[in-house]
């Protein structure tokens, strides 16, 4: 059986293009978090040298960045339980786009997590009683991250 490119497209593109989907949201909110979360660690590990007692505090902070991988993660096996051989090309374009919200602010909201919690390793390695202003700062940052899951999933809702 031949079959040329717009046949192909015709029979598989809706599953393609929201694996496409899966993935993106996936590895884009997992790049960023990985690069979050490794901000962190190396500036957590330089406190450890000096005060490991603060290890438990330095967690909280550590662990913030990873929580867009897990929301990018959430929205990947949420599309996988779409995804079959009957997809139309316009659904599969569709929960691609629905995943684009939590795949692009996911991996810059990850970075700039880990940034802003960095900041806060740096804070409570100053001043321990201040470890909970460091800790709320990168939560601010958390916010659109969650605006973003939110809408992402908001979107899949429609397909």
């Amino acid at each position: 059986m031949n079959l040329n490119l717009s046949q192909f497209l015709a029979q598989n593109g809706g599953a393609i293009f929201a694996t496409l989907g899966a993935a993106l949201a996936t590895l884009l909110a997992g790049i960023g978090s990985a690069k979050g979360v490794g901000l962190v660690g190396e500036v957590a590990t330089g406190l450890m040298s000096e005060e490991p007692e603060k290890f438990g505090k330095s967690l909280v902070l550590q662990l913030l960045p990873g929580t867009q991988g897990l929301y990018g993660f959430v929205i990947g096996l949420m599309v996988l339980g779409k995804i079959t051989k009957d997809l139309t090309v316009a659904n599969g374009l569709g929960i691609l786009m629905a995943c684009l919200p939590i795949a692009i602010a996911g991996y810059g909201s990850a970075i700039a997590q880990g940034r802003v919690a960095a900041s806060g390793i740096s804070l409570l390695a100053k001043n321990e009683e201040q470890n909970t202003k460091g800790i709320i700062y990168a939560v601010m940052v958390e916010t659109y991250a969650l605006l973003a899951f939110v809408v992402s999933i908001m979107l899949l809702g429609k397909f």
